[in-house]
């Protein structure tokens, strides 16, 4: 049995988790509503405040979907209740964020500015020129917006100039030194 597939996902007060058909679920919050078909193999229950996720058998693609479809419905419910959220920094001289309207302008040492459209259902936020915040309440649009950011100047190993996640930890090499050649 999947240790985490197995486990019920306890739905929050004010939060409405109805199930359709071709395994259709939907999750209602006061952040908004997310809606995700399921693998028809899978076996969801709405048992009260509860939700649960079984599998028809032992089936090794049936043995990856549990836990995966069980994760899946754990963020929706996390995502109408909470949201997520990523942050990013940028690094480097003249690097820089600034937000116009709906579009995310970055200068980033190129020479034009890149414009960034926000995608429906995310908003970002650049509380400094160096930071970028992305929110919102599907967790997989967020990531990838996020990544899409990033993408537009990855952090280079020499110096550490470009767009990080917050968290990240960029291993430095070091550059080449000033001797001379062999003899």
């Amino acid at each position: 049995m999947s240790r985490i597939g197995r486990l019920p996902i306890a739905v929050p007060k004010g939060v409405d988790v109805k199930l359709g058909d071709n395994n259709t679920l939907t999750v209602k919050g006061q952040k908004g509503t997310l809606s995700k078909q399921f693998h028809k193999d899978m076996i969801i229950k709405v048992e009260g405040s509860n939700v649960l996720v079984q599998r028809p058998s032992d089936e090794k693609m049936h043995k990856a979907l549990h836990g995966l479809t069980r994760t899946l419905i754990n963020n929706m419910v996390v995502g109408v209740t909470e949201g997520y959220e990523k942050a990013l920094e940028i690094n480097g001289v003249g690097y820089r964020a600034q937000k116009q309207g709906k579009k995310l302008v970055l200068t980033l040492g190129y020479s034009h500015p890149v414009e960034m459209e926000e995608p429906q259902g995310i908003t970002v936020e650049v509380p400094a020129p160096n930071k970028i915040v992305v929110k919102g309440i599907d967790k997989q649009a967020v990531g990838e917006f996020a990544a899409k950011i990033r993408s537009k100047r990855e952090p280079e190993v020499y110096k550490g100039k470009g767009i990080k996640y917050e968290n990240e930890i960029i291993r430095r090499k070091e550059g080449k030194t000033g001797g001379k050649g062999k003899k």
